[in-house]
């Protein structure tokens, strides 16, 4: 404009900031995906050992259907931002574990499981709809570290108080009720030593003394968190479940080694763990035994007293082939107790074949991957730990499980997650999915012009 001979420049209005997509219609697409895929699998169980399509299929289709629109509703409603990917592959698992249970009850009529399972899947839904809406803010998390702590560090100890079952003492067992406290500690020490680590993520880079090519922190800021993880590995080894202390281990190296940057951490890590599992598969009569059966898994057939657990195992996966038997027509429940547990990879690979083996993978690599996505573009230090953390704990769980039934690795007795039999895990994971659909949808909104990060 001019005013008196003079112009005067006027400067353009700020362009608005863009705003990521929501994708909450291809959250939608997929979920509907997942749920007809479980559907499917579900009649081809009946037809495949009636040969009709089985009487439930109807409400088994309607309540999974009905658990994910809510759980979508939440997302919608509460993290529009949120990766669309997290709670679409949560649904897949979890029905298909329900599919793989449903097929295993079948050989088993007098214990059935599936039923309870869905019980329990409706329960870890329900949580995951309540933290998606009630909690806000993932930093609101950093405020009770020690709480978390402190209640991680009680449920590991409840279960010492109570018999053992198989040879580990992991479970509360009370008027037919039962829980394994240590799924819900490993969330809780993931949010500690996410927001103790954040807290002193400088300290621990760039202080102490300096030995060869690694840095050691000082012992003021690593010995707490190095104390708690004693305790709670010291607590697991009473416990005999060395499959949890070998994940709580790989989650605090990852940790330290993300806070920090400095790789010889993981070096560290894989020789006290090697030092470790040497020490207590010669001390640990339980666990020597499973070393043995891992070392020699035909032995007990040479020795005329048929076979253990992980050679049925191994036949199923070799009876599996490339394309699998076909959902229904395996023979994987020979494995005995813990076909609907420990084993229950072993169904999976029998009929479902490599390929579909491999296509479970995915789905956990997926998940994993869009975890430390979402550990990787959210800005703050806890957040950023936290989504690394619990990725992690998926990871390392998959990795036990699926190398310890295919002789890979000893035995842990661990729950593959969603898949397995079991309440405690299958709420467990479907936490860690809430609290991964908060980090990521954080992080994509934090660049939201609208919104402060």
């Amino acid at each position: 404009m001019s005013k008196a001979g003079i112009t005067l420049a006027t400067a353009d209005p700020p362009a608005p900031a863009a705003r990521p997509p929501r994708r909450r219609g291809v959250e939608l697409a997929l979920i509907v995906l997942a749920v007809l895929l479980s559907v499917y699998g579900y009649c081809a169980v009946g037809l495949a050992r009636t040969g009709s399509v089985p009487p439930g299929a109807a409400g088994y289709g309607a309540g999974l259907g009905v658990l994910a629109l809510l759980a979508h509703l939440a997302v919608r409603l509460r993290a529009p931002y949120a990766d669309p990917l997290l709670l679409p592959i949560g649904v897949l698992l979890n029905g298909l574990g329900l599919v793989l249970i449903y097929r295993l009850d079948l050989e088993t009529p007098g214990d059935r499981a599936a039923p309870a399972q869905l019980v329990w899947s409706t329960l870890g839904v329900a949580l995951f709809i309540l933290v998606v809406l009630l909690l806000r803010d993932h930093r609101v998390l950093q405020r009770y570290a020690y709480v978390c702590v402190a209640a991680a560090l009680v449920l590991l100890t409840l279960p010492i108080l109570f018999p053992a079952v198989n040879g580990a003492r992991i479970w509360i067992r009370v008027a037919g009720f039962s829980i394994q406290p240590g799924e819900f500690a490993k969330v809780l020490l993931a949010v500690f030593f996410a927001a103790y680590l954040a807290a002193n993520r400088t300290a621990l880079a760039y202080t102490g003394r300096r030995l060869g090519w690694l840095q050691l922190p000082t012992g003021r800021v690593l010995g707490p968190i190095v104390a708690v993880w004693l305790v709670s590995v010291g607590v697991l080894v009473l416990e005999r479940d060395l499959g949890t202390s070998l994940l709580f281990f790989g989650l605090f190296v990852v940790l330290l080694y993300v806070a920090t940057g400095r790789t010889g951490w993981i070096a560290v890590g894989l020789l006290l763990a090697s030092l470790g599992a040497v020490a207590v598969g010669r001390l640990e009569p339980h666990v020597h035994g499973r070393i043995e059966t891992w070392l020699h898994p035909f032995a007990s057939i040479e020795a005329g007293e048929g076979p253990n657990q992980l050679a049925q195992s191994l036949f199923a996966f070799a009876e599996g082939g490339m394309l699998g038997t076909g959902l229904g027509l395996g023979h994987s429940v020979l494995i005995g107790f813990a076909v609907k547990s420990d084993f229950i990879l072993a169904t999976a690979g029998e009929e479902l074949g490599l390929a579909g083996l491999s296509a479970v993978f995915l789905l956990y690599g997926l998940l994993v991957e869009r975890g430390y996505r979402a550990g990787l573009a959210i800005r703050d230090p806890f957040g950023q730990l936290l989504a690394v953390g619990l990725a992690s704990i998926v990871a390392l769980q998959v990795f036990v499980i699926a190398g310890g039934v295919s002789g890979l690795i000893p035995l842990t007795g661990m729950a593959m997650p969603f898949l397995a039999q079991g309440g405690s895990s299958v709420v467990t994971n479907w936490a860690i999915v809430a609290l991964l659909v908060r980090v990521s949808g954080s992080a994509r909104r934090q660049y939201d012009g609208r919104v402060a990060p």
